[in-house]
C-alpha cells in the first residue's frame, strides 16, 4: 500500500497568475506521482493547501485533486481558512464545531485526520475538546493508525520555524499519543523541509513543501536584528511517500521535475541486479 503526501502548495500566491510558480512547482509533483508504478493508493494534502484561503484558490486546488485517479484526504494550515474551504470541498467531513478532523479506513489502516488550525496565527493549536475528540478517535479502532496534522510539534533547531515543545497544545498531543501505540506514523507539513524524529513512542515524518523550501540554517535569530541570512531557497517541489509492508510504515522523500538518469536495468546493469538479488536469497537460507 503506497500512500502518498504534498504539503504547502501555497496556491494563490500570485492571485492573478493561473501559472504562478507555486502552480508549476505542483503539477510537476503530481506527475511525479503519477510516472510511480504502481501508482499511490491514495494521497495527503497535508495544509497550508493555499496562500491566502480564498475561494477561488480553493476552486482551483478541487479540479487538480478532482482529475487525480486516486482520493486525496486534505488538513488544514496555517494560510487555510475552514469556512472557505468548506464551501468548496463539502464532502470533507467535519466535526461539530466545524474543524475539518475525521477518520477513514484504507485496506489495514486507519487514518486520523486533525485539524491544528487557529486562525491569525502561525504555530499549532490543540484544545481540550480536540484532544478528547482525538483520544476517543483513537480508542474506537486500534488498527494501525497514521495520525495526519498540518503542524509538528517539535523543536527543529531553525530559530523562526520551530515549535515550542512546552506548549500547552504540545503537551495535550503528546499525552494523547502516549496512550495510543498503535499509531504507526504522525505525518505533517508546515515547515517546508523534509525532516524525521521519535516522538512520544512512535515516528514523525514531516514532508517537504511543493512550494520552495525553508533554507536550513541551525543559528539564533534575532527579530530586532535581521542579518541577512537565507530564509526561502528555490529547491525543486517535494513530497513524500510512505510504504505499508504489512508490518512497517517506510517513508521516501522525492522531488517532482526533470532529473538526469545515470542508469537503467539494462544488460549492463544485469550483473549488479542479479549479485545483489543472489547474495540476498544466500542470506534468506
Amino acid at each position: 500500500m503506497l500512500i502518498a503526501q504534498v504539503t504547502d502548495l501555497h496556491l494563490g500566491f500570485l492571485p492573478d497568475d493561473p501559472a504562478e510558480l507555486n502552480r508549476q512547482r505542483l503539477d510537476a509533483v503530481l506527475a511525479a506521482l503519477l510516472a510511480l508504478n504502481p501508482r499511490p493508493d491514495l494521497l495527503l494534502a497535508t495544509g497550508d493547501l493555499t496562500e491566502q484561503g480564498s475561494i477561488a484558490s480553493y476552486q482551483t486546488l478541487k479540479a487538480i485533486t478532482d482529475a487525480l485517479p486516486f482520493p486525496v484526504h486534505f488538513a488544514l494550515g496555517n494560510h487555510d481558512n475552514r469556512d472557505h474551504f468548506r464551501s468548496v470541498f463539502g464532502d470533507v467531513p467535519a466535526t461539530d464545531c466545524g474543524r475539518v478532523q475525521y477518520a477513514v479506513t484504507h485496506g489495514p489502516l486507519r487514518i486520523v485526520v486533525l485539524d491544528t488550525l487557529l486562525a491569525g496565527q502561525h504555530g499549532g493549536a490543540l484544545d481540550d475538546g480536540q484532544a478528547a475528540w482525538l483520544d476517543a478517535t483513537l480508542a474506537a479502532d486500534t488498527r494501525p493508525t497514521v495520525l495526519v496534522l498540518h503542524h509538528p510539534p517539535i523543536e527543529t533547531g531553525n530559530g523562526w520555524m520551530t515549535e515550542d515543545i512546552d506548549a500547552p497544545w504540545v503537551q495535550r498531543l503528546a499525552a494523547v499519543v502516549r496512550r495510543h501505540p498503535h499509531i504507526i506514523r504522525m505525518v505533517t507539513g508546515h515547515l517546508h523541509r523534509a525532516m524525521v524524529t521519535g516522538w512520544h513512542g512512535t515516528t514523525l515524518a514531516v514532508c517537504p513543501s511543493t512550494a520552495p523550501q525553508v533554507a536550513i540554517d541551525f543559528r539564533h535569530i534575532d527579530g530586532n536584528h535581521p542579518d541577512g541570512r537565507d530564509m526561502i531557497v528555490a529547491e525543486p517541489p517535494g513530497f513524500a511517500v510512505h510504504w505499508w509492508t504489512g508490518r512497517d510504515l517506510i517513508t521516501h522523500f522525492g522531488a517532482g521535475g526533470e532529473h538526469p538518469v545515470l542508469a537503467r536495468y539494462n544488460a549492463r546493469m544485469q550483473p549488479t541486479v542479479q549479485h545483489i538479488l543472489a547474495e540476498r536469497a544466500v542470506r534468506a537460507e
